[in-house]
Formats: C-alpha cells, sequence, structure tokens
C-alpha cells in the first residue's frame, strides 16, 4: 500500500487510471466483483508515464510502465526497478535485479520508498486479492461516484495492515481513495487522488495524489508525501 507506490494506486498504479453530482443510493454488486473490475482496468493499461514523488523538499522521479497486467516503476536515485504482475486470482510484487526477479516477501512489506510515507506492500495491491471484502458505502471522490469498499487479509501474518477502505469510481474501476487502518482498527495511512489530467488520447490519469500516515502514538503526518505523474512517454 513504489528508494522508491498507481496506492495505487493506481494505490498507486490503480490511482493513475481514467478519473465525473451527489451519489444516488442504488444497490450495491458483489465486492469480490467490485475488486476484480479494478484488477481488469489495470490488466488493460499499456503506457509509460513519467512522475516524481516529493517530500519535506526531497524529490524521487521514476518511470512507471503498465503493460498488459504488468506494472514496472523504475527509480534512478538510488537504482531501483520494482515490478507488479497481476493475474486472475493473485498479484506477484518482485524486485528486478541484474541476475533477474526476486520475490518480495511480506518480512518487507514495511519498508519504506526511499523516505517516504510509501511502502512495499501498499505497491504490491495484494489488497485487491484479500478474501474478506464488503461494500460499506457509497461516496463521490473528484466529481467521481465510488463504492466504498472494506478488505481484511486473509491473516494477519500476511500485512501490516489489519483492514483497508477503498474508494472505487464506479465506471471506470479505478482506485481513488485508500484508508489502511491497524490490527487495533486505528487509521494509519491515506492515499487520495487530489487532481487528474487529460492525455492526448482522451484519457483521464492521475495528476497528484496524496499520502499521509499516522505515527505510533497518534502523531499526524506533517511532511505528507505527494505523487506527481508529470506527463505520458
Amino acid at each position: 500500500m513504489t528508494p522508491l507506490f498507481h496506492v495505487k494506486t493506481r494505490l498507486l498504479a490503480l490511482g493513475l487510471l481514467c478519473l465525473g453530482g451527489p451519489v444516488r443510493a442504488e444497490e450495491a454488486p458483489d465486492a469480490q466483483a467490485i475488486l476484480k473490475s479494478v484488477r481488469v482496468a489495470q490488466a488493460a493499461q499499456n503506457r509509460a508515464l513519467r512522475g516524481e514523488l516529493r517530500t519535506a523538499g526531497k524529490t524521487v522521479p521514476f518511470r512507471l510502465t503498465l503493460n498488459g497486467g504488468v506494472v514496472r516503476y523504475e527509480f534512478t536515485a538510488p537504482p531501483l526497478t520494482l515490478q507488479l504482475r497481476l493475474t486472475e486470482k493473485t498479484s506477484r510484487f518482485e524486485e528486478v535485479t541484474r541476475g533477474g526477479t526476486e520475490k518480495i516477501t511480506p518480512a518487507r512489506f514495511d519498508t519504506r520508498v526511499g523516505d517516504t510515507d510509501l511502502s512495499y506492500e501498499d505497491l504490491s495491491l495484494r489488497f485487491l486479492y484479500w478474501p474478506k471484502a464488503e461494500v460499506v458505502g457509497e461516496q463521490t471522490m473528484v466529481l467521481q461516484k465510488c463504492w466504498i469498499v472494506r478488505v481484511e487479509p486473509g491473516s494477519l501474518a500476511e500485512s501490516q495492515y489489519g483492514s483497508v477502505k477503498l474508494w472505487i469510481a464506479k465506471n471506470s474501476g479505478a482506485l481513488m481513495q485508500a484508508e489502511a487502518y491497524n490490527d487495533a482498527g486505528k487509521f494509519v495511512r491515506r492515499f487520495k487522488v487530489i487532481s487528474g489530467q487529460k492525455t492526448e488520447d482522451g484519457l483521464w490519469i492521475l495528476k497528484e495524489m496524496r499520502i499521509e500516515w499516522v505515527a505510533p502514538g497518534g502523531r499526524s503526518d506533517r511532511t505528507p508525501t505527494y505523487l506527481n505523474i508529470d506527463g505520458v512517454e
């Protein structure tokens, strides 16, 4: 939930998808069907984006490519390449090295990306496959009508989070916001799409996302991380 996480969204890479009144109550579809729509939207993307992470005066540039369900984050300072493979039933998060790829295990999920508020788990998008999911409401985010879906991991050993709430756009499957909570149900991290931009081919993608966290003891984040997309290659 990436040295360098669409959050992403969307909770990073997913947040980079299409981003339009109050929400009228309607019958909610199955929560797992909503999560599947997000995975399908992700796999349909084929493009390369340039962006940066900013926090406390520090800037971390990156290149993000989406190609048929494979999401790759490339950083140069220091050199780091992280790769996410999304399939029908699971995701695989890897570090790309000269010798090949190495799976990133749960023991590394809380690793921070380049001193930002982003962790490796945030980039892994594992929560899209968690078995416990329910629709808990609906809300408009950035002019986009969204379902609010609460998900939980199969076991506490699988994640640093006890649950995550997802704001998922009804018409596109884009992830507009995510809030993570610890085992005690206390809020610990938020990813929120602030603005979008239109590409030359007419697709609305992320312009800016804010990533903030709450430190142990309940201290609020005074230096949130901002993810900006500068352009499409």
